[in-house]
């Protein structure tokens, strides 16, 4: 029986006409008789692979804030969330939150595809080949909120296929075998055709189009519900740099609690869509008490408390901040715990659009200047005629910068989103060497290597803000486990 991700399979439905070619692979999806429990799905506590690096957490949600006004363009949201388990974990980590397709969407593919007098039914998967006894397969994390033992389409579409992610190449070939629409058909296969890769890419990436728009303009395709966990995506979570540390990783009644800030993904395209991302929607939406499932993976940082003494520079521009606030406190309880050695001075550069939409904890670094040697300098690029970034001010500040980095050893710290700003930052650090120590520019990007060398030089950029890729896909574990390749 073929199994998803089997090579010869993607070859057979990838056949040029798109029509039967005799070899289909069988469904791996089947309905049962009765109220039958999934495998791997009966414990609702999540299972961590011995040796592993990250850790699968129920969390439940404490708090939903909107930092930014009701007005504003742009809504970000500080969300807390509280953990029984004890676990501990340091700047720079990250939690990846699972999220779940919106009732509305599932409703509207089970009516596309003609699925609704299958959605309710108890459904399995079926190994295609035996599960060796020496392998560990995670176990599947359960929707807690639903407790749920019973796998069913709806569910397996809420919570486990990605019906709102882009579709690949591969995508457009599978599902031209679901119609019988000649003129679909040929221009589901057009889209297959490395030739028509611009007509891809303008048809799908640019406009962000997703597989649910993709399947409501190609009416004809109906895709039986067996094949639904071949032919869709897996639901992947999304990461966020935590944003708390010190004092604020722990309860008082001993629970861990995880704090995040988060940009709502919701922007319009080429085409005046609407476009909203799936885990920022379900996490703006989420009610105070409900039950998430998260993953808390180590970051890229590496910060150490033997740092403390070392003067430290965090430049952390829009939701950026995340870290650098879990750092700020973190070096803090440092601070307080270690009352013997001075602790070194620790400077956040932080740039946003307005002071009074977009100044994200500002109260908190009025309290904690007082506390501990703390500065704080901002660049608001939207209060006056000519923009301001925080490159810009790195070089206005080029004294205290070369003197903090250079002549005293520190560190350096840069996250946020990638593109223009971490090149634009380090070309702004070059130039204060150049300016202040009467370097060339040869000199100054040997001293930048230098200090990456030496681990004083670090940064931590995403390819969209609090949008990143997965580090612990559910569905990748449920096929592991129920369809062994």
């Amino acid at each position: 029986m073929g199994t998803v991700g089997n090579q010869s399979t993607a070859t057979n439905l990838e056949s040029p006409d798109g029509g039967d070619n005799g070899n289909q692979p069988e469904a791996n999806l089947h309905t049962t008789n009765g109220d039958t429990i999934v495998p791997g799905l009966e414990h609702a506590t999540p299972v961590n692979p011995p040796g592993s690096d990250h850790y699968n957490l129920l969390v439940r949600l404490e708090e939903n804030r909107r930092l930014t006004p009701s007005d504003h363009w742009q809504d970000v949201r500080h969300l807390r969330f509280s953990c029984t388990s004890p676990v501990d974990y340091a700047p720079g980590d990250v939690l990846t939150v699972m999220p779940e397709n919106s009732t509305i969407d599932v409703d509207q593919m089970l009516e596309l595809m003609d699925w609704n007098q299958h959605a309710d039914q108890a459904i399995r998967f079926e190994p295609t080949s035996n599960v060796l006894e020496t392998d560990f397969y995670p176990r599947p994390l359960v929707t807690v909120n639903q407790q749920c033992t019973i796998l069913t389409l709806r569910k397996l579409l809420k919570y486990h296929l990605d019906i709102r992610a882009v579709p690949r190449r591969s995508f457009f070939s599978m599902v031209a075998h679901f119609t019988n629409d000649k003129m679909h058909k040929g221009r589901l296969l057009e889209f297959t055709d490395p030739q028509y890769v611009d007509e891809l890419y303008d048809y799908t990436t640019r406009p962000r189009r997703s597989i649910l728009e993709v399947l409501q303009e190609f009416h004809s395709i109906k895709i039986p519900w067996e094949w639904a966990a071949n032919v869709l995506p897996e639901l992947r979570g999304r990461q966020f740099s935590i944003a708390s540390g010190g004092s604020r990783k722990h309860l008082s009644e001993g629970q861990t609690n995880f704090e995040l800030l988060v940009a709502i993904v919701k922007y319009k395209t080429v085409i005046k869509t609407l476009r909203e991302g799936v885990c920022t929607r379900y996490l703006a939406g989420l009610s105070i008490g409900t039950t998430v499932e998260a993953t808390l993976q180590k970051g890229g940082l590496n910060i150490r408390k033997s740092e403390a003494a070392q003067p430290v520079i965090m430049i952390g521009p829009g939701t950026g901040l995340a870290p650098m606030r879990s750092l700020i406190w973190e070096r803090y309880q440092w601070y307080l715990s270690m009352p013997g050695i001075a602790l070194g001075e620790t400077v956040l550069f932080y740039g946003c659009r307005n002071q009074e939409a977009d100044f994200f904890y500002r109260e908190e670094w009025k309290l904690l200047k007082e506390k501990m040697p703390l500065r704080v300098f901002t660049a608001f690029s939207r209060d006056q005629k000519a923009k301001q970034y925080v490159q810009d001010v790195l070089r206005q500040q080029a004294r205290l910068v070369y003197d903090l980095l250079h002549s005293r050893r520190g560190l350096v710290y840069v996250c946020g989103s990638s593109g223009s700003m971490p090149k634009a930052v380090r070309a702004a650090l070059a130039d204060v060497f150049k300016s202040c120590g009467d370097t060339d520019e040869s000199f100054a990007e040997d001293y930048l290597q230098t200090m990456e060398r030496e681990g004083r030089y670090k940064q931590e950029v995403s390819d969209f803000p609090s949008y990143i890729a997965p580090i612990a896909l559910r569905i990748r574990k449920f096929r592991t486990f129920f369809i062994p390749v």
